[in-house]
């Protein structure tokens, strides 16, 4: 009902004498409270608005998302920095970026969005899981084991969309707006909120080929003698504790070529350009038809953790704990 009948309505059922100034009060109130509830709606698209050029870089791009124009988006920005009372975007020509504030302010602004949603669909006695989930992880760890499992998962979800972020080095939570990342190795940030996904087992390998050539080590002071291939700077140590009957042996790899991606890592193995020392998840397939062989299969290395983490000063989405939960019963069968 349009608010002055309303106003008027409940003024008829008043008696003559109060009707009249009760009517202009309700008028005056319903305004204000439709005033408020459009202020309100305003500010959460604007802040919906944020946290998509936030995340594209572009105000055309956040614009076209949400159906505005590049000049509407720029404004409801510039007015949103104005009433906020710092600058949340350097721009350039190029691209738009966060700064230090913008940056802290996306991650409290997710945080109030993503509690909204819970809300709802809390409110609606549901726990269906909706939205997009935006999950960080490596290529090879992408490509080898998320992806031939999470069909399943997906269908039992089918309100949720999934965007896999795979790159081999490390996306800033925050900044790309993730939700989870799947991080092999120690943590660097102590204060992450973080759940153990599993343990891979790390391995030595090289082809047949590069043996032949080369000889097979018997002892971890044999790798002396032989060329490793390195991999990306952030997918691990490049020296290895060996443990055999209560000996430790430390062997650090050097080598002549050095590949950004995982995959490319694995690939050099294979074609014999030299030994890799990796996770045996990002070459189960090859050491099983013969195309790599494991090298010293009788010491131990310490195997690599591998965790689900969680962006800090936010509460973890449901999303995000159901894929976790799921894909650590996925690994439990490689996993040591």
């Amino acid at each position: 009902m349009p608010i002055e009948p309303m106003a008027l309505f409940i003024a008829s059922s008043l008696p003559e004498s109060n009707s009249d100034s009760f009517a202009s009060r309700a008028v005056e109130w319903l305004d204000d409270f439709q005033l408020f509830s459009l202020r309100m709606n305003d500010k959460l698209s604007t802040l919906q608005l944020f946290v998509r050029v936030a995340h594209t870089s572009s105000f055309t791009k956040a614009g076209r998302e949400l159906g505005l124009s590049q000049p509407s988006a720029s404004r409801r920005i510039s007015e949103l920095e104005e009433e906020v009372g710092a600058a949340l975007f350097v721009r350039s020509t190029r691209a738009v970026k966060l700064t230090e504030a913008g940056t802290d302010y996306l991650a409290r602004v997710e945080a109030i969005l993503s509690a909204l949603n819970e809300a709802d669909d809390a409110a609606r006695g549901t726990t269906e899981l909706r939205g997009r989930l935006r999950v960080a992880l490596s290529t090879s760890f992408g490509v080898r084991e998320v992806i031939p499992r999470i069909g399943r998962f997906m269908s039992a979800h089918p309100a949720l969309h999934v965007d896999l972020r795979m790159a081999d080095d490390r996306q800033d939570l925050i900044v790309e707006g993730v939700d989870v990342a799947f991080r092999f190795g120690p943590l660097k940030d102590s204060n992450a909120t973080s759940t153990m996904l599993g343990r891979c087992p790390r391995i030595l390998v090289a082809s047949p080929d590069y043996l032949a050539n080369a000889g097979m080590p018997v002892e971890p002071g044999d790798l002396d003698d032989h060329s490793f291939i390195m991999g990306p700077p952030g997918a691990g140590v490049r020296g290895w504790t060996f443990e055999k009957g209560g000996r430790r042996v430390m062997v650090r790899g050097e080598g002549r070529l050095t590949i950004s991606l995982n995959e490319g890592t694995t690939a050099a193995a294979v074609a014999g350009l030299g030994i890799l020392a990796t996770g045996s998840w990002g070459c189960r397939a090859e050491l099983c038809d013969g195309q790599l062989i494991p090298l010293l299969p009788d010491w131990a290395v310490e195997p690599i953790e591998v965790n689900a983490v969680y962006p800090a000063a936010r509460a973890a989405r449901p999303a995000a704990r159901a894929l976790v939960a799921y894909l650590a019963d996925e690994l439990k069968a490689i996993s040591v």
